[in-house]
């Protein structure tokens, strides 16, 4: 008897189309036997590791390949059949299956096909992300937590694009080893759904740890139905930009910043998918053109000299040359601003501003080799730690002001508190 139930659990498994249970309701239609002594056989059949059973969330997919045999044990002697639950063909008997291995050229679908839950994750290299960002074709939209792939509409069942190449990635993630060296991290789910071609690109870039792990934000918001604790640290940044802006608003001033950055997402502004020299140089290029290069000179006019006289060294000539947005930034915090601790955070937030400026102009003056480098990732998030750190003490500098603290702008907590991811 339990040979018949399992082969009708394998034929759904199978035939479905998308690795799905046999409802237990769907298998007592098709048997003549009553529902004790079915349950008595299916009992047998977890003990005996012949199949599985599912009940929570939706039952209709196996979602995670490790489920302990006396959890299922217990919900099935408890339920007595009165709640559906689905059952499934168990790893032990799908590894001798001739229907599964009819799956190997598609690497991810084997592994759906030998058993494996669809929720669970494999982790993979960064680069491998760079194929689709690179292409036009491709829509690639990541907030450095979680991030999506598709064809652009302009491509989407185009004569152009080979169909193969037509792929949607719903979901990503990223994951991370104990010693926070970042990976993408994506679930077995979505990974069925890539083309054979794009499954085997992807197989050879997997990454085999023991010890890698889901970003803590992105497993709640994919796993424990979360809407999000914290901000990335990225999605952060640019709000501290928007914050400053809508002050200098309440000060009567014009803008500090000319762009937020807030309403589209600026591309290359993440973390990076390839550790080199001149990926990170292209990243702090582009952070200080959001920081001391987006600073609008016209906020500080009124209030200070816009220009500086200068002796000329070649004969000693004075010149006037216009003030850099850096030090006017500097001397308008300093005229206007006091602070009431010991140690005043303009010094720090200033020395920031420079430092990225003079690591961006470093660049300029070498030539030299590209570097490829696993520590250059740790380099860009202290980079990007110590630039959200600047904005974010300029920001609560400018709410001190008194025409800001009676009229402040709406703030998200998160930001207000600074719940950050910063990986």
């Amino acid at each position: 008897m339990l040979d018949e139930i399992y082969k009708f659990i394998e034929e759904k498994y199978f035939t479905s189309g998308d690795f799905n249970g046999l409802p237990f309701h769907e298998l007592l239609r098709g048997l003549d036997l009553g529902k004790v002594e079915v349950l008595a056989e299916i009992r047998i059949g977890i003990e005996t590791d012949v199949l599985t059973i599912e009940h929570l969330g939706n039952p209709h997919i196996k979602s995670f390949a490790d489920v302990k045999k006396d959890e299922m044990l217990e919900f099935l002697d408890e339920s007595k059949g009165e709640t559906n639950f689905c059952m499934y063909p168990h790893p032990k008997k799908l590894k001798t299956c001739a229907t599964a291995e009819t799956y190997r050229d598609t690497p991810f679908a084997y592994e759906l096909a030998k058993g494996a839950g669809q929720l669970d994750f494999r982790a993979f290299e960064l680069s491998t992300l760079e194929f689709y960002r690179n292409d036009p074709r491709y829509h690639y939209e990541t907030n450095s937590i979680q991030g999506r792939i598709c064809v652009t509409d302009e491509h989407f069942e185009s004569e152009g694009m080979p169909e193969h190449d037509q792929v949607l990635l719903q979901g990503f993630g990223f994951a991370y080893d104990n010693d926070l060296n970042r990976y993408v991290g994506v679930i077995l789910r979505y990974l069925n759904k890539l083309s054979p071609e794009h499954q085997r690109v992807w197989a050879t870039k997997e990454v085999k740890k023991d010890e890698v792990w889901l970003h803590p934000e992105y497993f709640a918001m994919s796993f424990q139905g979360s809407w999000g604790t914290k901000l990335s640290i990225f999605d952060a940044f640019v709000q501290e930009l928007d914050q400053i802006n809508e002050m200098c608003e309440r000060m009567g001033k014009p803008k500090l910043f000319r762009d937020s950055y807030c309403e589209e997402r600026i591309r290359g502004f993440e973390f990076l998918l390839r550790p080199t020299k001149s990926e990170l140089e292209s990243f702090v290029h582009l952070l200080d053109k959001m920081m001391s290069d987006n600073i609008s000179k016209d906020f500080f006019r009124g209030d200070l000299e816009l220009e500086r006289d200068v002796i000329r060294k070649s004969d000693g000539k004075v010149i006037v040359e216009p003030k850099g947005t850096i030090q006017l930034l500097d001397e308008w915090l300093r005229k206007f601003y006091t602070s009431a601790e010991s140690e005043n955070p303009v010094e720090e937030l200033i020395t920031t501003f420079r430092k990225i400026r003079k690591l961006r102009q470093e660049p300029a003056h070498r030539i030299g080799l590209d570097i490829f480098d696993q520590a250059i990732f740790k380099e860009q998030r202290s980079i990007i730690i110590d630039a959200y750190n600047a904005v974010r003490l300029l920001r609560m500098i400018l709410a001190s002001h008194p025409k800001v603290k009676v009229n402040p702008p709406q703030i998200n907590d998160w930001l207000r508190d600074g719940k950050i991811w910063n990986f």
